[in-house]
């Protein structure tokens, strides 16, 4: 059966010859401040071109140059400048094979939000970029400068040194249907201002990886250079950033996701504003309802959010909530799947109360909770991609603990196992494994281990903890 694949409809390769920074003398911008409502058409559908006409000046093409080191790992047989490099380096797909360019250029899309110069993009658009030149339908081009980037939600604020520019208008996607018109207008392929349109399929979409954004699920046809562009709804307004597809080849094949557009603006608020962004946690970890449940519980439907486990502790703790809980409502707002909290929670302001309206003992009740702050995790490379030889050999991906992972596990442990491959696979070593010891030599940090890896012979044993059990795996190291 075909595995499906969840592919970021990411910056293509340019190979064209090097751009200008920026337009020697700017022609006097065109604004667009009218948002004409679509024609109808002889045949029935609506005819795009007034809304195109309108607010494609808006829509801007981001290029990127990438400087790598060349010993830096990719993906195998793919290199940077391929429009599939970045979904395949995010997932890790193993070492490189050969060096690796000491230059890349991307591409991607993106939409001027004011007319003093801020535009959006997606964060994976510039990820690594040293320089990002915007390059507007009248051809100008600017040297953009990024604000800011946020991973969790994949947006990224860009800046450009101008006045008088083009602008959208910002829509909300609160008021989206499925079955309504929408149109993309983006840069596939490096292909500038080409416009898609389609149908919304779904709202509040939860992805794996993406907690913390319910996409807005289309049929529009989005491919890699379309990252970052605009989503309008029939009125000319943007509801939403074009980010991701879901394929099984890397291209377009009818499902595609954006980025609802109230969330990127809060998120580009915070930004501009404070360089990073807050976000609200209270704790707990939930799960979806199913019938059985539903059942089991004495709901009347599958619905809300199943508290697994509380943490000791914490807001949720604190405030009473308990494993057992299911939450139906977070502020008034009801929920029907789980993946609705993550979002809902994160908005809220750290220290500011949220109500939940929770179903215990077969009744509804409503308890507030003193909500805490979302922690930005430590990101470590995976070693596969750091070109640590002595990690890469064992095809272990570690990381540090957090220490609110630390109390949920109850471990005395400091590093966690993230991913694996190669030998550490084969040897049964599994993802969330907690590492105490190599060789007998407890480690506590990355150095440690890689010390402790490098000392070893041609096998290695790792003590780890899985579950309450401590077990040794013997790992052969890898040539």
């Amino acid at each position: 059966m075909p595995v499906l694949m969840l592919a970021l409809a990411a910056c293509g390769g340019d190979t064209a010859a090097p751009r200008i920074p920026a337009a020697p003398s700017p022609a006097p911008p065109v604004v667009a401040t009218a948002a004409p409502s679509p024609q109808v058409a002889v045949t029935g559908l609506p005819d795009f071109s007034a809304l195109v006409t309108a607010w494609g000046p808006a829509v801007v093409n981001v290029a990127t140059i990438v400087r790598h080191d060349t010993g830096e790992a990719g993906p195998p047989g793919i290199g940077p400048g391929d429009p599939l490099y970045d979904f395949f380096r995010r997932f890790g797909f193993g070492p490189p094979r050969g060096p690796q360019p000491p230059i890349a250029r991307g591409e991607g899309s993106g939409f001027l939000v004011s007319a003093d110069g801020y535009l959006l993009t997606n964060a994976h658009v510039v990820d690594g970029a040293r320089e990002v030149t915007v390059r507007m339908t009248d051809r100008r081009e600017y040297a953009a400068r990024v604000v800011g980037v946020d991973e969790r939600t994949d947006i990224a604020v860009l800046k450009i040194d101008a006045t008088g520019l083009p602008h959208v208008r910002v829509g909300d996607p609160g008021t989206l249907r499925p079955g309504q018109w929408v149109v993309a207008i983006g840069s596939p392929f490096g292909f500038e201002n080409s416009v898609t349109a389609g149908i919304v399929s779904a709202t509040a979409r939860s992805l794996p990886g993406d907690a913390y954004t319910p996409f807005i699920q289309t049929d529009v046809a989005v491919n890699p250079g379309n990252s970052g562009g605009p989503l309008f709804n029939l009125r000319g307004e943007v509801i939403g950033i074009n980010s991701q597809i879901y394929s099984r080849t890397g291209g377009y094949q009818g499902v595609s996701f954006a980025i609802p557009i109230d969330l990127a603006m809060t998120v580009k608020e915070q930004l501009v504003a404070n360089g990073r962004v807050e976000r609200g946690r209270i704790g707990v970890t939930i799960q979806e309802v199913d019938q059985a449940l539903a059942d089991s519980f004495g709901l009347s439907r599958p619905h809300g959010a199943l508290i697994s486990q509380v943490e000791r502790g914490g807001p949720a703790e604190q405030a009473g909530l308990k494993a057992g809980d299911v939450i139906l409502a977070v502020d008034g707002r009801a929920l029907e799947r789980s993946g609705e909290v993550p979002a809902l929670i994160a908005a809220v302001k750290p220290g500011a109360e949220s109500v939940l309206t929770v179903w215990r003992g077969k009744s509804e009740r409503r308890i507030a909770v003193r909500v805490g702050a979302l922690e930005d995790e430590p990101k470590i490379a995976a070693s596969r991609q750091s070109g640590d030889p002595d990690t890469g050999r064992l095809g272990l991906a570690v990381r540090p603990l957090t220490g609110r992972e630390r109390a949920q596990l109850d471990t005395e442990g400091r590093l966690v196992v993230e991913a694996v491959d190669g030998p550490a696979e084969q040897a049964g070593v599994q993802p969330g494994d907690v590492l105490l010891a190599v060789n007998g030599v407890a480690v506590a940090t990355l150095a440690e281990f890689r010390s402790a890896v490098g000392a070893g012979g041609a096998t290695v044993a790792l003590l780890i903890q899985r579950g309450d059990a401590e077990i040794y795996v013997p790992v052969r190291v890898g040539s």
